[in-house]
């Protein structure tokens, strides 16, 4: 954890000096239990940044090739990541994502399942409501404002939770997956458009 609130010290530095950041919301995040941040993607910034507006550590996925560089691989380690195989349902990440859930940690993930290139939100993909459908988790949405320009504001704002209770009372198949994918980036969306 030391490790992780060191580089945690270290981006809100850089974003505050160099991104003049404004964070809105964090009061919404649970002090404790387990947490979903889902957030829109329009940066390799966005991990840091979703991760530096709160006091609770967030964990997250990262391509596993990544781990395979010895240097990042010990950062992002340290900062809370762990590895998946893209374009595969990697049961192992599966497992360990839903661990993490059952401890009562944060989970951060980002449901288009890659970044935008023009900025604007995309489709989410039916993984995050998987997640959020077979565990107890606070679902909370994220939008990041961009974009990233030097000494231009970025802005984090994390939203009040999304109710998919009446989903979770459901069969876990494809329709209520997608219901509950779609109402969660409609939340998103709606912070988009409300900052």
């Amino acid at each position: 954890m030391s490790y992780y609130r060191s580089f945690r010290a270290f981006f809100r530095f850089i974003f505050s000096v160099f991104y003049r950041w404004q964070v809105i919301g964090a009061e919404h995040i649970p002090k404790e239990g387990p947490v979903i941040l889902c957030c829109n993607h329009i940066s390799l910034w966005d991990p840091p940044l979703l991760g530096s507006g709160i006091d609770r550590q967030v964990h997250f996925m990262a391509k596993e090739e990544l781990f395979r560089i010895p240097v990042i691989s010990f950062l992002i380690t340290k900062f809370g990541a762990f590895p998946v195989k893209r374009g595969a349902g990697d049961r192992a990440a599966i497992r360990a994502t839903l661990k993490l859930l059952e401890e009562g940690k944060i989970f951060g993930i980002f449901p288009e399942g890659t970044r935008s290139k023009s900025g604007e939100l995309g489709s989410g993909l039916s993984g995050v409501s998987m997640f959020a459908l077979k565990s107890n988790a606070a679902v909370i949405p994220v939008a990041i404002k961009g974009p990233y320009k030097l000494f231009r504001p970025i802005k984090i704002v994390y939203g009040q939770q999304v109710d998919i209770s009446q989903y979770r009372e459901r069969k876990t198949d494809s329709e209520t997956m997608r219901e509950t994918t779609d109402l969660i980036m409609s939340h998103i969306k709606s912070l988009l458009e409300q900052h």
